[in-house]
């Protein structure tokens, strides 16, 4: 574990096929439940970092959070078995990692395929989970929101600098996200992005956008319902994107039946996932930690 400027620790765990997860702690001398992220499908931790400091570094209730970026993304190693980009092999690198780190039991905030890794450690290992936070996920996905993620990742291409990789978010996800502004669309740039061999080109393995590209959503989708039920005992809290086509209103009211102790929360002016650190998110989020996790 190796000290950073930037506020931070980073750590890295060799898992047991040999790769090696990197990520981010902040607060480090900081007691109590800590809280776990995990990121989506072609994203990585960075996503976390602007939540991650301030629940750090929060006045009346401070928490540690870890970072993980999963196998294949941002400082982690590339598998070079993309058979094993899958959420059971990823659940099972988040369950090494929090062993390495001493990490018995934490509050988790998954977003998107961070979420699915979530019920899964639900169904496997719910003593470790504290609480936990969905973040525009749940136990069924639209097939309308995975065609849209297709689609902009097929389109993905290297830009010249940070500022054209921001231009070109902004008229992807523009429509869904009017609640950014230009500070936003160059600090997700920077989150989803790096700089490589004089280009800026997404900080994962291409491998992990091809399977989803390839993905075959003409068959009807598995859900997760079963292993939803693994959340019975678990404070649990969702957020869905208000222009969200990956998570639907009739979802979160099942999930509200199946659970009703089950708080919701929306993000306006947010669609894909929520960036969790704008408007009221970030106090609510620490509020339910506070009062569930920690």
């Amino acid at each position: 574990m190796a000290a950073d400027g930037g506020g931070f620790s980073k750590f890295e765990v060799t898992v047991a096929d040999g790769l090696t997860l990197r990520g981010r702690i902040f607060g480090e001398e900081i007691g109590g439940t800590p809280v776990v992220c995990l990121a989506g499908l072609t994203r990585n931790g960075r996503d976390f970092a602007p939540l991650a400091q301030w629940l750090a570094s929060h006045p009346e209730r401070p928490f540690k959070v870890v970072t993980i970026d999963s196998r294949g993304r941002g400082a982690s190693d590339r598998d070079p078995d993309p058979n094993r980009y899958t959420v059971p092999v990823e659940t099972g690198d988040v369950i090494a990692v929090c062993a390495a780190l001493g990490i018995a039991r934490a509050g988790f905030i998954g977003t998107s395929r961070g979420g699915l890794i979530l019920h899964i450690l639900a169904a496997l290992k719910p003593d470790l989970l504290a609480a936990v936070i969905l973040n525009d996920i749940g136990p069924v996905i639209e097939a309308e929101g995975l065609r849209h993620i297709q689609s902009y990742l097929a389109d993905s291409v290297p830009f010249s600098d940070f500022i054209e990789a921001a231009h070109h978010l902004q008229a992807v996800h523009g429509a869904h996200f009017p609640a950014l502004g230009e500070d936003e669309w160059q600090e997700m740039a920077r989150a989803i992005y790096r700089e490589q061999n004089g280009m800026i080109e997404a900080d994962c393995d291409p491998a992990i956008a091809a399977g989803m590209i390839a993905a075959d959503l003409s068959q009807p989708l598995p859900d997760l319902w079963p292993q939803f039920e693994g959340f019975a005992a678990v404070p649990l809290m969702v957020i869905r994107g208000q222009h969200s086509k990956l998570l639907s209103e009739e979802t979160i009211e099942e999930m509200g039946r199946r659970y009703p102790a089950l708080r919701r929360l929306t993000a306006f002016g947010q669609g894909h996932a929520p960036l969790l650190h704008l408007g009221a998110l970030a106090e609510d989020t620490h509020r339910f930690l506070a009062e569930t996790g920690g």
